[in-house]
């Protein structure tokens, strides 16, 4: 008997498995713009109610463990419940840029992977008394509670989401500025360079990597205190863009999920995640020997950038005196490191020789 009621809760749990599969990869598809949109909230609270469930199966292996009946009710309501669950997180999706859209879809499938997990052991557990999966269902009802937990962190609307990537972008930055403050000069003090006894070759190599960036030449420093300088600006001129976009919620005028505004705010993302990837170029091109044309071209690539962050912020009426002083500021620095890498001189020099040869042409035609 025990065996029939095995295989039987077997081919249910496959019917319920593969049922949420297909209806979990509607998430990879837009929903239509004509169903109303669900609230984030909502899906938070149907979320609370699956955890509740999932602590409704877990109880049934308090004792001798649960009958066939039970588990299979159990496993009904929960996969009802999980099912109503996606459908609910596909409906917030209306409106959804492509990265709140990523958001909501990696922590439903958290939600998801973890269900699948409790399902599965709640089947193997079945008719088997053993104390390893009397102790695996609850823990396995704990990452459904954590799962479930974490949609009340998930960004609930675009804003918040865009917003929350460019922090990530920023705590990049912040790295990047504080590895470079950390480039030291060559030490001109001659005592500096006693070498170290010869039996410590273990300790002399991994003295070396640490010392890696600390014989920067004067001529070597200056690059970097100007490349410094546009790090810092680059990082005040996203902060000041975090809190201009974060400011449109607070506005009622704002269309913050007009197709107009979403599209505005994944471009400034997008430049900012360049941004971020020259600030990284500029970085490690600073320790010696300096790379200085992939710094020239990493510079030369940011200030268009920051006509583009300029440019989408008017779009949404985001554009704040804060965020256009510091990405005037920004320029500037920018500016600088041109002509400290000798940029400016080059283009003058360049232009020189034209003019030279347009008076030659000139004189020659007389």
């Amino acid at each position: 008997m025990g065996k029939v009621e095995k295989e039987r809760l077997n081919e249910l749990l496959i019917q319920h498995l593969n049922t949420i599969h297909e209806t979990f990869q509607v998430l990879d598809q837009s929903p239509p713009s004509s169903l109303q949109k669900v609230s984030w909230d909502e899906v938070i609270k149907l979320g609370e109610q699956l955890y509740k469930q999932a602590t409704t199966v877990g109880m049934l292996w308090t004792g001798a463990g649960p009958d066939a009946k039970s588990l299979e009710e159990s496993m009904g309501t929960y996969s009802n419940l999980l099912q109503g669950f996606l459908l609910l997180s596909h409906g917030s999706m209306i409106g959804a840029g492509t990265t709140l859209t990523s958001y909501i879809h990696a922590s439903v499938k958290q939600v998801v992977d973890c269900s699948f997990m409790l399902l599965k052991e709640s089947v193997a557990s079945y008719g088997n008394n053993s104390k390893a999966h009397q102790l695996s269902i609850p823990q396995i009802v704990g990452t459904v509670w954590e799962a479930c937990s974490s949609l009340k962190k998930t960004p609930g609307s675009n804003v918040t989401a865009i917003g929350r990537s460019m922090t990530q972008i920023a705590v990049s930055i912040t790295d990047v500025l504080r590895e470079m403050k950390e480039l030291k000069p060559a030490s001109s003090d001659p005592s500096d360079e006693v070498s170290k006894p010869d039996n410590d070759t273990h300790d002399s190599d991994n003295s070396s990597e640490g010392d890696l960036g600390t014989d920067l030449s004067p001529e070597d420093m200056k690059i970097t205190e100007l490349a410094i300088e546009v790090v810092s600006g680059t990082l005040l001129t996203i902060k000041e863009t975090i809190r201009s976009i974060t400011g449109l919620l607070k506005n009622p005028r704002t269309e913050k999920d007009s197709s107009q505004t979403v599209n505005s705010l994944e471009k400034l993302l997008d430049v900012w995640r360049n941004m971020g990837l020259q600030v990284d170029e500029i970085g490690a091109c600073l320790y010696p020997p300096q790379e200085i044309s992939v710094i020239k071209t990493a510079s030369e690539k940011i200030v268009s950038f920051v006509g583009e962050l300029q440019e989408q912020l008017e779009i949404v009426n985001g554009s704040s005196v804060a965020f256009v002083d510091a990405s005037n500021r920004l320029k500037n620095s920018l500016k600088k490191l041109e002509l400290g890498l000798g940029c400016s001189n080059d283009d003058e020099d360049e232009a020189l020789v034209g003019e030279m040869k347009n008076l030659e042409i000139d004189s020659s035609s007389h």
